[in-house]
């Protein structure tokens, strides 16, 4: 039973237990700064609680803190679709197709998590240039395990269709992600399902990994490490976001997107150090091509921005939990929350 059920991989930034997250959301609400950065936008989300399309971090807990809730409170639908990093896929040889998996359920805070019957409809349906399956894969990646507790937290009934993203260029991107929605455009058709409130897609990227200390010896920070380069980077963060995540979805500010975070000349060299790289172009083009379908609007709405040393960490050592990176000008990592209907 237990090979059939996918575990948590990181039991010390994430939950891995029900009293442990609850307690966390406690703390959030009790300590962290509010969910909403000013009216307009207060008045904008509270018109809107069914996202249709969420991009999340996933780092730990103690350092991304409210934007988790923020973002993940107000995904209603049962059938989540996650699209995550493949931090190991170079490791592991994968590039070019998105990763399954075979999992029969995966780990929960309050119960397993069903696998939605979804999943093998696309795995038989899409063409086989453009996915494999890889259990290895997807147990040594903790992108999307991030989400689940949280997502659980707000509907004990989740069913989720795991996807790992690795390697690949924007023309690779555009290709899959076609393929894609068409055959979850057939499957929501004929389900009679409506985005939002049936189903969902939730993609996970931290921001930028920053700094010129514990990168493996690489050098992270572009505009040095004291306050003013701090200040830099997290303004060229927001220039990111505004230029390519929020308004109307469009192929020209997904493809901005990958020039502003991967080498023109190598795809799988970052040019600004997004894990998400390539999680975000394919599922906000799978979404563009799925809203085409399905002739719908669909507009990303800013919901927060952080990083792990803009406030203090929430404290999670007394719930046999921690972190799993320090947090300081040499060394921090970006956390954007954005929302789209």
């Amino acid at each position: 039973m237990n090979d059939k059920i996918r575990k948590v991989v990181d039991t010390t930034g994430f939950a891995q237990f029900d009293w442990q997250l609850e307690r966390i959301v406690e703390r959030i609400t009790n300590g962290q700064r509010g969910i909403l950065n000013n009216a307009s936008q207060e008045k904008v989300i509270s018109k809107c609680t069914d996202w249709k399309v969420v991009i999340s971090p996933h780092d730990d807990y103690s350092y991304v803190g409210y934007l988790y809730p923020a973002v993940l409170k107000n995904i209603k639908a049962r059938t989540i679709f996650l699209f995550g990093v493949a931090h190991n896929a170079k490791q592991l040889g994968l590039e070019d197709k998105i990763v399954f998996d075979s999992f029969e359920k995966w780990h929960g805070i309050y119960k397993p998590v069903n696998i939605s019957k979804i999943r093998e409809e696309l795995i038989r349906d899409l063409p086989e240039w453009t996915r494999t399956i890889n259990n290895n894969m997807h147990v040594m990646e903790h992108s999307l395990e991030a989400l689940i507790p949280f997502l659980q937290f707000y509907n004990r009934d989740i069913e989720i269709i795991p996807i790992l993203v690795p390697y690949m260029n924007y023309k690779k991107t555009s290709e899959i992600s076609s393929e894609l929605a068409k055959i979850i455009g057939k499957i929501v058709k004929k389900r009679g399902w409506e985005w939002g409130k049936d189903f969902a897609f939730a993609i996970t990227s931290d921001s930028v990994h920053y700094g010129d200390e514990g990168w493996g010896g690489k050098n992270f920070a572009r505009f040095g490490t004291d306050k003013q380069g701090y200040k830099k980077a997290v303004n060229f963060e927001m220039e990111i976001i505004n230029n390519c995540l929020t308004g109307e979805v469009t192929p020209e500010k997904i493809e901005l997107f990958t020039k502003y975070t991967v080498q023109e000349e190598d795809h799988r060299k970052y040019k600004w150090t997004w894990c998400g790289r390539y999680s975000i172009p394919l599922g906000l083009m799978t979404s563009y091509y799925l809203k085409n379908i399905l002739k719908e609007d669909l507009e990303g709405i800013f919901l927060g921005y952080g990083t792990s040393i803009d406030h203090p960490p929430i404290k999670v050592d007394d719930l046999k939990m921690g972190v799993t990176a320090p947090a300081n000008l040499n060394h921090w990592v970006g956390y954007t929350a954005i929302g789209y209907k």
